[in-house]
């Protein structure tokens, strides 16, 4: 018997009132779980994460305060957080949109099932925002971690139908993803930059995680006493603190599995153990090729569009390997001007005449010294490393 948590948390005092079904777990230890796959998100976290009504009273004073719109970047599956913004918008007689197509998606199954309740005439179509007065209105949108596409990244950058006027409130409703750091700051300051109060976890409990913290994990690994455990869904860090959480609770050490994407997890006569990896990862997608991008040509990518290019066009007499035209040196993207190349053009042929003196008349071999006088120049003089391409044309 395989158990996965996905994300989860045990709210005491959840808002639908459908607690956690802990007598259900219990009756699945009493069978015995062979495998408990755990989320590790908040395994460095003391204590228990605080219940989501806990939110309810900042939200009203945050609506209290404003006096033009108030925008709320949440997560599209967190129905239980838009529920919240609805009841409180309806309290301030404000009326509300949805603005992002997995918002508005989501948002619409969620009522359609009886999981958001809804007042009428509370929500409104977004191109009817203009009808109503600023301090009436409440747009709840995508974008809470900084994604580059999402509504209020849009907003940010001025690159969306709704524009940030100084006055409007910004609430973020959401808590930093480990990686998403710089990129939900970026939003941030951008928000700012027009005018707008930023509301976040930072500086207002405008938040609290859907993640199981400490104690919780502890708690629920002793109701379910698993043979084995798998921390998952988490950073190193993490996954490291959730296999400490479950040998405190009795697992033994041999029996917890850390494992990353595309190793393989044996469970033969009721122990776990690491048995092998299969191909896993990123698939690059360019044009019409999928998959057939590898490193070596996203390197080249990386250097062209930090460094730029430098072509070397040369003809060599083959049998002599003596220069017969040029060396055409020519720059794009790596900030050297051309006329700039006058000086190492005497370098260049110095050693390809001397390389003629010794025999070598080989175009791969020329190449290369080519790429290597060229290189050793921009190198000492600019500090950079652009991608050379030399050209030896035999004549």
């Amino acid at each position: 018997m395989v158990v996965h948590t996905g994300d989860f948390k045990m709210d005491q005092l959840p808002l639908d009132g459908r607690l956690t079904d802990l007598h259900a777990f219990a009756r699945l230890s009493e069978e015995g779980i062979d495998l408990l796959l755990a989320d590790s998100t908040n395994a460095e976290v003391p204590g228990f994460v605080p219940p989501e009504r806990d939110i309810s009273n900042v939200l009203r004073q945050v609506f209290g305060n404003a006096r033009k719109r108030i925008i709320v970047a949440s997560f599209a599956s967190h129905v239980h957080r838009i529920q919240q913004i609805l009841d409180t918008a309806h309290e301030y007689g404000r009326r509300v949109a949805f603005v992002g197509r997995s918002m508005v998606r989501n948002m619409g199954i969620a009522r359609d099932l009886g999981y958001l309740k809804v007042p009428p005439g509370l929500v409104v179509d977004v191109k009817t925002l203009d009808d109503l007065p600023d301090s009436e209105v409440v747009l709840v949108c995508t974008g809470s971690q900084g994604e580059p596409m999402a509504a209020l990244s849009r907003m940010a950058n001025r690159d969306h139908q709704i524009r940030i006027v100084s006055g409007d409130t910004v609430i973020l409703a959401s808590s930093l993803i480990p990686g998403n750091e710089n990129a939900v700051y970026r939003v941030i300051n951008g928000l700012t930059r027009w005018g707008a109060n930023v509301v976040h976890k930072g500086n207002a409990k405008v938040h609290v995680s859907g993640h199981a913290s400490a104690g919780e994990l502890l708690y629920f690994y002793n109701i379910c006493r698993p043979k084995n455990l798998m921390p998952v869904h988490g950073e190193w860090r993490h996954l490291r603190a959730n296999a400490e959480l479950g040998a405190m609770t009795g697992v033994p050490h041999d029996r917890i599995v850390i494992a990353e994407d595309g190793v393989v997890v044996d469970l033969i006569e009721g122990k776990a153990k690491i048995s092998g990896k299969v191909q896993a990862g990123y698939v690059y997608v360019d044009g019409l090729s999928v998959g057939d991008v590898g490193e070596p040509a996203l390197k080249d990518r990386r250097i062209l569009g930090d460094e730029g290019i430098i072509s070397v066009f040369l003809v060599v007499d083959s049998s002599t390997g003596k220069i017969t035209g040029g060396p055409h040196i020519q720059a794009r993207g790596s900030g050297i001007e051309d006329s700039a190349f006058v000086d190492v053009v005497p370098r260049i042929t110095e050693v390809l005449e001397r390389s003629a003196q010794d025999g070598v008349v080989e175009p791969h071999q020329l190449q290369q010294l080519i790429r290597r006088t060229l290189g050793k120049w921009v190198s000492d003089n600019y500090r950079r490393r652009p991608m050379i391409l030399p050209v030896v044309v035999e004549v």
